[in-house]
């Protein structure tokens, strides 16, 4: 029995006709925000019953839910499947959500992936400003003969990931951080900003990048896959209820990288309830009413 049974105990829409669904998110703001912009958008339009399950750790466990029907819907990174595959045009944002489309149609996973979002979250190794005016540094390979003397915050799965983890860094740019420490995502950003660390590997979506100062630097080697948010539902949940896809399908294509920052502001800086910032942005859309 999975693991996720005990953490879901009900499968969702599962025996007696109940029409009620599980939507996973992830650890960081905007996963949870979007989470319940789909729980609003399909009990207002449809007469499903929707639970949010909060802070799954990795988008792997999500996707491990997804496959046992243990959630409904959640929301993945295109680049996410280089957690288990290489991705064969890692330069095309296009090319890879149609690989991860593809790959999660397939048999073992039996999932929709549905177009973009229309905003990407990808890593960024972020540093204070002061440090990188002090050492002159802009992008990634200006680090190469001093990193040995930084200390760096990432976030916990990315230090152990196979295709674009830390392992396939070092072998990329040809250098190691002189200290790692693994860390929930959520906590790099104040680390960072308090010198508890020199150097962390932020989500370019997120808002504190800016308030705090921080410096993102460029990929120069192009070592990031691309990382384009799009919805992912079990097709057998859409083959007995298609209008839950109808719900949220407006959200497709809506969100810029400004616009989500600032939805993770009102959240992560202004400290706003993060289902209140989802049902006040769809009022603003005029998505519900």
């Amino acid at each position: 029995m999975s693991l996720l049974m005990f953490i879901f105990p009900l499968a969702a829409c599962s025996g007696g006709g109940s029409k009620s669904i599980t939507i996973g998110a992830q650890t960081y703001t905007e996963m949870k925000i979007l989470a319940y912009m789909y729980k609003e958008l399909i009990e207002e339009q449809t007469d499903i019953t929707v639970e949010v399950k909060e802070d799954l750790a990795t988008s792997p466990l999500v996707l491990e839910g997804l496959q046992n029907g243990d959630l409904d819907i959640g929301t993945l990174l295109s680049g996410t499947i280089a957690n288990f595959t290489e991705i064969d045009n890692p330069q095309d944002p296009q090319a890879t959500w149609e690989q991860a489309r593809d790959i999660f149609a397939g048999e073992e996973y039996n999932l929709k992936y549905l177009e973009r979002l229309g905003y990407e979250n990808t890593y960024a190794f972020t540093i204070r400003n002061d440090l990188a005016e002090e050492h002159g540094i802009e992008k990634v390979s200006d680090m190469k003969d001093i990193a040995g003397e930084f200390s760096a915050g990432f976030d916990t799965s990315w230090l152990e990931r196979k295709y674009d983890g830390y392992p396939y860094f070092v072998e990329t740019y040809q250098f190691e951080f002189g200290e790692t420490n693994p860390m929930e995502i959520g906590l790099v950003y104040d680390a960072v900003k308090n010198r508890e660390v020199d150097i962390v590997l932020a989500y370019t979506s997120d808002a504190r990048i800016t308030a705090f100062d921080l410096v993102t630097l460029e990929d120069d080697k192009h070592f990031f896959p691309p990382y384009d948010a799009a919805p992912i539902i079990r097709q057998e949940l859409l083959d007995e209820y298609p209008e839950v896809e109808d719900a949220i399908s407006p959200l497709v294509g809506r969100f810029t990288d400004e616009s989500i920052r600032e939805l993770n502001g009102k959240v992560d800086l202004e400290g706003n309830d993060i289902e209140d910032v989802a049902i006040e942005y769809l009022k603003s859309e005029n998505l519900i009413e």
